[in-house]
């Protein structure tokens, strides 16, 4: 392809926020890509990976730290004209009819009163709303909604429209019209755009609708892998090479980095640098019930179990980790197996799961470790929170800190570790034997 034709570079992008007293909390590094006329490409990959920050980037709307963004060849340096962005929250004003949601855009560029009609009523019935211009959002259902904010989005005709996770507010049958609408209206050449950037987390979404996929990793965000989508529209999700690709994304996208050895002189990583996902005990144990039983007997395609479960790659995989750090289950491309010790946890009663979760801890979750240590040792057998989420907080952002330190409460209470007084926001040892 043309060097002329990439409707827009990323070069060397970053993004950091600075902390107080703290190390800069980096979201997105030394991120490259290119995106060409006509091509939907989705970015993919697990909150937190900064993919929404890049699509702001991407829009002029904001500033990366280091790097530049080319926008049809010149560099961007506020918001890009010709693009036009679809949201995850509908984003509609509801004291304003669907025509005049729609006529908006038009109307702050100071379009005609005749045209702005002309072209939302063209845009309105182009997204199947034909009939409801006179209607306001909360007449609307959310699958309509966000058909008035496509309409919103297409009535400019941008050059690139970027969408921001635009079906996830929507129920599984909803979101599965709407993106089936918008592929045909695209296949047919219906849409008044040269290319689409769509972020989301949905990895069959972004097989089923896009011609290339970035996967993002996460901590900081950046390009982990690039693939190439080769099936023609329309694409059946139940071809086999359709579900191989989704598999294989999953490999992908649960692949543990290879780790360095640590040189003579290497500092110890800090028990406090690992961050911990909100996971709680009841869908650890869920999951591990359902693979120990039938059709999986132990042994689960991440995609089939997804399917079955009705989950999410943003619900299943925090799950599938948090049971591989436990050495409760092994992921490996693609697939989650339970281990002895997965399966001796789903065949035993309410007080011996209790206590293998309380070993599984003691091995492998450094933290826990530290917090009952110093109760131990403490003559009043009391520590404060605070204490722990500071010295978190030296290795992570603070939303990530309050998540590791809510995560190790929950799980510490379950195992009988310690106790945990919420009002005082204090570890201690009260009832524990």
């Amino acid at each position: 392809m043309d060097e002329e034709n990439y409707l827009l570079e990323v070069r060397g992008c970053r993004q950091a926020y600075h902390k107080d007293s703290n190390a800069d909390l980096v979201v997105l590094e030394d991120v490259e890509l290119k995106l060409r006329t006509g091509e939907i490409v989705a970015l993919l990959g697990r909150s937190g990976s900064g993919k929404s920050t890049l699509l702001r980037i991407v829009s002029g709307l904001l500033k990366p730290t280091a790097g530049e963004v080319l926008w049809q060849g010149t560099a961007l340096t506020g918001p890009a004209d010709g693009v036009a962005m679809v949201f995850q929250s509908f984003a509609l004003f509801p004291w304003l009819t669907v025509q005049e949601n729609v006529e908006l855009g038009l109307e702050a560029r100071g379009v005609s009163r005749a045209e702005r009609e002309r072209r939302a009523e063209q845009a309105i019935d182009l997204i199947g709303l034909g009939g409801f211009e006179s209607a306001y959002p909360k007449e609307l259902s959310g699958g309509m909604r966000q058909r008035v904010g496509l309409a919103r989005a297409l009535v400019v005709y941008p050059d690139l429209l970027l969408m921001d996770e635009p079906f996830s507010a929507l129920d599984v049958l909803t979101a599965e019209t709407l993106r089936t609408d918008l592929i045909d209206l695209w296949s047919d050449g219906k849409l008044p755009v040269k290319s689409v950037m769509m972020v989301t987390h949905n990895i069959e979404e972004a097989v089923l609708m896009c011609d290339r996929i970035l996967v993002f990793s996460s901590n900081p965000g950046r390009v982990a892998s690039e693939l190439t989508v080769p099936f023609p529209h329309p694409r059946n999700r139940l071809d086999p090479a359709f579900r191989q690709m989704v598999d294989d994304i999953y490999a992908l996208m649960t692949r543990r980095p290879a780790t360095p050895p640590k040189a003579a002189t290497e500092t110890p990583v800090s028990p406090l640098a690992m961050q911990l996902q909100r996971v709680g005990i009841n869908l650890m144990s869920g999951l591990m019930e359902a693979m120990a039983a039938d059709p999986y007997n132990g042994r689960a395609d991440l995609p089939a179990l997804a399917g079955s479960l009705q989950y999410e790659v943003d619900d299943l995989l925090p799950l599938a980790e948090t049971l591989q750090l436990l050495h409760f289950a092994v992921v490996e491309e693609g697939d989650i197996m339970l281990t002895d010790g997965g399966r001796l946890f789903v065949d035993a009663d309410t007080d011996e799961r209790k206590r293998l979760f309380a070993e599984a801890l003691r091995a492998h979750v450094p933290l826990v470790n530290m917090i009952r240590q110093v109760l131990d040792e403490r003559w009043n057998h009391r520590a404060s929170a605070v204490r722990f989420r500071d010295e978190l907080e030296d290795h992570m952002s603070p939303d990530y800190a309050d998540d590791t330190l809510r995560t190790v409460i929950g799980w510490g209470r379950y195992a009988e570790l310690f106790s945990y007084d919420e009002e005082a926001e204090q570890f201690n040892l009260d009832d524990i034997e």
